[in-house]
């Protein structure tokens, strides 16, 4: 029977009738609900569906179901809808709000309730967060099908004890990329071949959304609208279970939780979460997959440490999140070592798995529940355990820096606190946990090798100098950005303004004005200038405005930086005198004039896509500047005279000898190279730049330890770097850092790229610190051997131009505010960098 199931599962077949493959066991079904190939006009697993057919399908479920309503909650960066369909008893669905507030009450320590087993559970099944795993939006049409049209009273069990939130594709944009090329070059008869382009996707593939970023990594950093949308949705329900649902590579079998341990040395979710929730799901996924045959792992791979996870970020909310992952038929059918793999194959275990999560919620309903209370009166506990009572923090001088990570704090539903210039974040609040996530850092761990980030501390995401604190003044509360970082009105000038750079969004601001054809000058050195106001002291890169120089009149000038102010909050002064009252004068040769930059990016084969998509991201929503993305198949034929700035992100470029000196033929005639990450070395490698790598010195004495195979992956993994913070110095007075005013920033670091100081005293704008460990795993050898002798950031004179090196990722995942702007004076201030020549 075993051996027939199992011919069954790996070679179904793409017939009409072979639904029931799916969904036999729950029948009947009420036959004014259309099934999904009833409504598609194919069966399920025939072919890859479209997100705006599935939005479709649920939308009519809702129409003619009584059990169903369906809401949308986003919109993705490409338009389509992010939705969420609410499947329950007619009864539950009418009387939703006080069900919610009911559920509610278990979220809230102040409350005292314990109905645990009156109240239906809330479950969130939510799928398809990478593009091209696509089996379990498909599951996700299957699932919402038997749960609004199943008469099977298994099925009516389940839904008078639940609220289901389905969620069926929470990555529309790269699941439709994933969708049109899967079907593109599905064959007929269908081609098992690996080889055959089906199995093969173009750059950048589907795994990602439009601006190639990682939503599963993406919860906690809330970057991208897909994310945001779901993070506010979430905060309105608190489900006490949510799934996440992955593909992996073909030759695997099937993941689901528990996880390998958490590789904190003290978890901040409960133990009960990881060791006693977990093992009770991951039984009864056990028997449910048994029954047909799959074959399965646990415990050996993946982990929740990473708190940004789709399966991890429920576990810091009171929820459980589970993840699960599938084999991938990458296409429709292929062959690997065990057999074929077919797409409906793949469909069927995500579908078994969402029931199953449905069944262990619903027949565990009363202890979720006491979980989730339990989960938010600890917080509270937990809090008055520590000597910490909170944090404060602000930068005076980034107001729009300091607006950003106040809102990224509000998004979780973090308390926050104002007294002047100074914010404050309590420890005694329901989101400890997530205060804890967003300010503690750690250097002790149980273990050494990340699937992810082994450093997550946000507050050092945004260089925002933080404090912790055993006594705190809480003052006004806030409860939205909307009024931060106003500043005051410019008022009208005949002589010139002043536009502070240290603000996060000068260099947008500098852009537009331009755009209009206004001309500015950046400042080399510090100055005291008289504004209307005030006595004001400007920093480095401080941007001068001259009314006099621009073609337009002096009240066009005026409702130009009146605009510009208005869109982006940026700090602009008047002036009527270029006579200094400290430093240099406005009409100094230290003020030098800022050329309009045209950038240029080279992506495709062998490109790092997520660094590609955060520069185009970055310049995109934040900077509103285009960047030219030049192909690598098109390399040879732009002309790159046009462009002031070439941005080459990690990747393996196989350039020929012709191409590489076009690239330093075109830096050399006084352009600006920027180059991340590996992008780094190998400009070094391919000695485009006279630059070095950080050698470190081999013992020819030391004896080969004898080590047992097993432990290889353990032990070499240990080296590589998931993802650390670390402290560098920086030289303020370089054009690379005009805008900072300490000289000591977090950055982040998640590669192997080790770059020498320059040998030129001038030319190194950022070097690891003495003792530069400021979050994260890392080993001795490499704090040792690797990251203190190296820079992470240089400059090398190139003839009359320059390249920028970035050993670190300025912009990683989006959410780096306090790199970002070493990378934007790159783009903007490049051709600020004279590099002087030492005898």
């Amino acid at each position: 029977m075993f051996k027939k199931l199992l011919v069954l599962v790996l070679l179904y077949g793409s017939t009409v009738t072979a639904q029931d493959y799916f969904y036999e066991k729950f029948k009947p079904f009420n036959q004014d609900i259309p099934s999904p190939e009833a409504f598609l006009g194919y069966g399920i697993g025939e072919h890859h569906t479209r997100h705006d057919l599935i939005v479709a399908y649920l939308e009519k479920l809702a129409e003619v179901s009584d059990r169903a309503s369906i809401q949308e909650y986003g919109k993705t960066h490409e338009g389509r809808k992010l939705v969420m369909l609410t499947i329950t008893t007619p009864e539950n669905l009418g009387n939703l709000e006080t069900l919610k507030e009911a559920h509610l009450a278990f979220t809230d320590p102040s409350k005292s309730v314990s109905n645990y087993d009156e109240v239906p559970l809330f479950i969130n099944l939510a799928y398809n967060v990478h593009g091209n795993e696509p089996s379990s939006s498909e599951a996700a049409l299957l699932t919402a099908y038997t749960f609004v049209a199943s008469e099977h009273p298994e099925i009516l069990n389940y839904l008078n004890n639940a609220v289901l939130f389905l969620d069926p594709t929470i990555n529309p944009d790269g699941r439709d990329r994933h969708t049109q090329y899967a079907n593109a070059y599905q064959g007929n008869p269908e081609v098992a071949d690996p080889q055959d382009a089906e199995h093969n996707e173009y750059w950048p593939r589907a795994r990602t959304n439009h601006y190639w970023f990682d939503l599963n990594r993406d919860w906690l950093l809330g970057i991208n609208p897909e994310s945001r949308g779901k993070l506010n949705w979430y905060h309105q329900w608190y489900p006490n279970v949510v799934t996440d649902f992955h593909e992996m590579g073909t030759q695997s079998t099937y993941f689901f939780e528990p996880m390998k341990d958490n590789a904190s040395w003290d978890p901040i979710m409960p133990k009960e979460n990881y060791e006693d929730l977990n093992t009770l799901f991951g039984n009864g996924f056990a028997k449910d997959l048994d029954s047909i045959g799959s074959l399965y792992f646990t415990k050996e791979v993946f982990d929740g440490t990473y708190p940004g996870y789709g399966s991890s970020y429920p576990d810091l909310q009171g929820g459980l999140g589970l993840l699960f992952e599938q084999a991938s038929s990458r296409g429709h059918r292929q062959t690997t070592a065990f057999g074929e793999i077919t797409f409906a194959f793949t469909i069927r275990n995500q579908y078994v798995s969402s029931i199953s999560t449905v069944k262990t919620a619903v027949n565990n309903k009363g202890y979720m529940r006491k979980y989730q209370q339990d989960f938010f009166k600890s917080a509270l506990t937990n809090a008055s355990k520590k000597k910490t009572k909170g944090y404060t923090f602000g930068d005076p001088h980034d107001q729009n820096r300091t607006k950003a990570f106040i809102d990224k704090l509000l998004l979780h539903k973090i308390d926050v606190y104002r007294s002047g210039d100074t914010y404050s974040v309590p420890t005694n609040q329901p989101q400890y946990r997530m205060v804890q996530t967003m300010f503690e850092t750690y250097d002790k761990y149980r273990d050494s090798v990340y699937y992810d980030a082994s450093a997550w501390s946000v507050g050092n995401f945004y260089n925002m100098k933080y404090k912790a604190v055993n006594t705190l003044q809480l003052g006004e509360k806030i409860t939205s950005v909307a009024n931060l970082a106003k500043p005051s009105p410019v008022e009208k000038s005949d002589y010139a303004y002043i536009m502070d750079w240290d603000d996060y969004n000068a260099p947008a601001a500098l852009y537009y004005l331009q755009q209009k054809g206004i001309v500015a000058s950046s400042a080399k050195k510090p100055f005291t200038a008289k504004t209307r106001k005030e006595a004001k002291k400007f920093n480095y890169g401080a941007v001068l405005i001259s009314v006099s120089l621009q073609k337009q009149d002096a009240a066009s000038v005026y409702t130009m930086l009146k605009e510009a102010q208005d869109k982006f909050n940026v700090p602009i002064f008047a002036v009527d005198t270029g006579l200094s009252l400290n430093g240099i004068d406005l009409g100094s040769g230290n003020m030098s004039p800022i050329k309009k930059t045209k950038a240029a990016m080279l992506i495709g084969d062998g490109v790092r896509s997520y660094e590609a998509g955060e520069v185009w991201h970055l310049l995109d929503t934040r900077v509103h500047m285009p960047i030219t993305k030049i192909p690598m198949r098109n390399f040879n034929r732009v002309n790159l005279d046009k462009y002031t700035s070439l941005v080459m992100v990690s990747g393996n470029y196989d350039l020929s000898e012709k191409q590489l000196a076009k690239i330093k033929d075109w830096t050399s005639r006084g352009n600006t190279l920027i180059t991340i990450g590996t992008a780094s070395k190998w400009a070094i490698d391919k000695k485009i730049v006279k630059e070095k790598l950080t050698e470190t010195e081999k013992d020819s004495t030391k004896i080969t330890t004898r080590k047992p195979y097993v432990d290889a992956r353990e032990n070499i993994g240990k080296e590589s770097l998931g993802g650390v913070i670390l402290k560098v110095d920086l030289d303020v007075t370089h054009p690379l850092a005009y805008g900072y005013r300490d000289a000591t920033i977090p950055v982040y670091k998640n590669n192997t790229v080790w770059l020498a100081p320059s040998k030129n005293s001038y030319a190194t704008v950022a070097k690891y610190s003495k003792n530069p460990h400021i979050d994260g795993f890392i080993t001795k050898k490499n704090m040792e051997e690797n990251i203190k002798p190296s820079a992470s950031l240089i400059v090398s004179k190139v003839g009359s131009g320059r390249a920028v090196l970035f050993a670190d990722n300025p912009n990683f995942r989006g959410s780096w505010y306090g790199t970002n702007r070493l990378f934007l004076n790159a783009l903007f201030l490049g051709d600020k960098i004279n590099i002087p020549s030492e005898n």
